[in-house]
């Protein structure tokens, strides 16, 4: 039992440790693949296995006071995800325009835009103090709506470039997403008090098949990076900055509190760009370098997420100054 205990303990400690720095973990292990990039070449034919896994992995992790907040909370969800299923996309299509992208690039960047809020979010709001368990239950609720909305708006705005099967991208998304998670879910159910002890370790998996995913792209695009590297990380930056800028503004204008505001803001521009990664290896083979954008933005989320949490620190405790200043001066 005591052996037991201590294996957890270390596999916690691991797995908070690749949590902590998981950013710089894939900007390593990204660089020897783009430098030795034949001993990566064989993970893209397994992408959607990996992303099924990690998938899984987060299913594990919902539990049935998380659909309870779902439920509770119709208005606030609905509003997050009409504003996912809107800002991101439209972002992506109108930087495709703007940039005059060509087909590869412009298909990788609209579906990050047209794909559900990532898991990372919860942490980034967590660290925030946002409200978690809304990032929570609009991260569920866009996950399971994913299966339709992602290639709906990838077949509407990406038409422009490509042949897209709406049919297809549906049941690689069902396939790759909502039955993995519904599994975790199922099992999380049946088996719940020991999957609570493994809560701990349980992120590893979703991290190395997250890490494993991005470290094939840029193994096979390893040559063509160098020429468009430049202009795919300007995009992916952009994108983003928009997610959260306007996320930030839209929620303002809902007349929420500060931790509503900051969930919202922080789950419309982090995506869960695995799945792009995905549907590009899986949906549109004949576009290598559609992959490239998702890859990249797996990477910058996590540092602009962990960037807008500490500025939203700062303001809070600048209005928290405020106010005790306020009161201090009211009793005078």
């Amino acid at each position: 039992m005591k052996k037991e205990t201590g294996v957890l303990a270390f596999l916690g400690s691991v797995s908070a440790f690749l949590s902590r720095y998981f950013a710089v973990i894939i900007l390593v292990t990204s660089a020897i693949a783009f430098v030795q990039p034949e001993g990566f070449k064989w993970i893209p034919k397994y992408t959607a296995l990996f992303l099924g896994t990690a998938m899984f992995g987060m299913g594990l992790t919902i539990k049935r006071e998380d659909f309870q907040i779902v439920f509770s909370r119709p208005k606030e969800i609905f509003a997050g995800c009409v504003l996912q299923y809107t800002i991101m996309p439209f972002a992506a299509y109108l930087l495709a325009v703007v940039f005059n992208l060509d087909a590869d690039l412009a298909l990788g960047v609209i579906l990050v835009g047209c794909c559900p809020g990532g898991t990372a979010s919860n942490v980034i709001a967590y660290i925030a103090k946002g409200d978690v368990p809304l990032s929570v239950g609009m991260t569920i609720a866009s996950t399971l709506i994913a299966p339709i909305v992602t290639p709906f708006l990838v077949y509407v705005l990406a038409g422009t470039w490509v042949e897209v099967s709406f049919w297809a991208m549906m049941m690689s998304v069902v396939k790759i997403v909502l039955l993995p998670v519904l599994g975790g879910i199922v099992l999380n159910t049946l088996f719940h008090d020991s999957i609570v002890k493994l809560g701990s370790v349980l992120p590893i998996v979703s991290i190395v098949a997250i890490v494993m995913i991005i470290d094939g792209i840029v193994a096979v695009s390893a040559a063509k990076l160098v020429s468009c590297g430049l202009i795919v990380m300007v995009l992916v930056v952009l994108h983003n900055s928009i997610g959260l800028g306007m996320g930030l503004f839209m929620a303002k204008v809902m007349k929420v509190n500060y931790a509503k505001e900051t969930s919202i803001a922080i789950e419309v521009a982090m995506q869960n760009s695995g799945l792009a990664v995905a549907l590009a290896t899986v949906n549109f083979a004949a576009n290598p370098l559609a992959g490239l954008p998702g890859a990249v933005f797996s990477v910058w989320h996590n540092v602009s997420g962990s960037m807008f949490a500490s500025y939203r620190l700062k303001g809070l405790e600048s209005q928290g100054a405020q106010t005790l200043s306020e009161d201090a001066l009211a009793t005078k």
